[in-house]
């Protein structure tokens, strides 16, 4: 969902091809990380097994973008996370807990959503000789403090807010109370979200291919908002807390931390950061600021 810098190479050849099985190893050796993790806290509480499996994991991936100098190696990670984290909930709950309809929705409106993002990421990815333009500008202003800047705020991070977004789940793939229509209602908002996330990469992706360098997208959901694959990101995580106090009224005020970080993470950072960076490049963005909504697709102010 962002753009990336040209950053010097280093290391191996970074050929996209190479890249994507060093990445590939990356993650299949973050996964190794997460079982060993899950059987040193096997008689923990499932919530405390899985964090521990999440930051293992976490620590791994950052391993391989220290040594490859690139903290793009973390990008997918946000994609993949919860959909590892939705089947192994799925899995390995008792078959007779929580009802199987819920469960079934659930992990399909999981897997949708990070499978539909983790393909848009490799799409867009051009490989290792490239690392996210926000990266890039940390990495010019915190020098030698660039890497522990990473690991807290690249890596686990990330990785905090994701986790708290995937706090619904553990009520999902658990509970036994019957399905109603808040549950129908949450899986439709949170596969809404994903719809409009992918409608929106799809128009932004048109619409470079199509257009001079520097123009400012203005077609179609981006003529609403500015941030609309934010708005879907931000309303797939609304969806998901919605099932999960569906699933367990009571937990809803603590699983809501993970939509309210994830909207806060976009509203105060994300936003704000990439507007920063589009004037500076296109200073007529501005006129897009003072006519279009940030984030919630609204009329505009023509």
């Amino acid at each position: 969902m962002s753009a990336s810098s040209t950053i010097p190479s280093a290391g191996p050849p970074r050929g996209r091809g190479s890249a994507l099985l060093l990445v590939a190893l990356a993650y299949a050796l973050a996964t190794a990380g997460a079982w060993w993790a899950l059987s040193l806290t096997s008689g923990a509480s499932t919530l405390v097994a899985v964090l521990a499996a999440d930051v293992a994991a976490t620590l791994l991936v950052f391993g391989f973008s220290r040594a490859f100098g690139n903290s793009s190696f973390y990008d997918p990670y946000w994609s993949v996370a919860p959909a590892a984290i939705a089947l192994y909930l799925h899995l390995s709950a008792n078959l007779t807990e929580g009802v199987a309809v819920r469960k079934w929705l659930a992990l399909s409106v999981v897997l949708f959503w990070g499978a539909r993002l983790t393909l848009n990421w490799l799409r867009s990815w051009p490989g290792l000789s490239h690392e996210d333009w926000r990266y890039v500008t940390m990495r010019a202003q915190f020098g030698r403090a660039y890497w522990p800047i990473s690991l807290l705020g690249i890596h686990l991070f990330p990785t905090a807010c994701t986790f708290a977004g995937c706090l619904p789940l553990f009520a999902i793939m658990t509970s036994a109370r019957p399905v109603g229509a808040l549950d129908l209602l949450g899986a439709g908002v949170a596969l809404a979200g994903g719809v409009i996330e992918a409608i929106a990469d799809e128009q932004l992706r048109s619409f470079r291919g199509r257009s001079e360098g520097g123009a400012v997208c203005d077609v179609g959901l981006w003529r609403t908002s500015r941030h609309p694959n934010y708005f879907g990101e931000c309303t797939f995580w609304l969806g998901l807390w919605i099932m999960g106090a569906a699933a367990a009224p009571s937990q809803a005020w603590y699983s809501s931390a993970g939509v309210l970080t994830i909207v806060a993470l976009f509203v105060f950072y994300s936003i704000p950061v990439a507007e920063r960076r589009a004037l500076q490049r296109r200073p007529e963005f501005a006129q897009q600021i003072a006519r279009v909504s940030a984030l919630i697709p609204w009329p505009r102010r023509d």
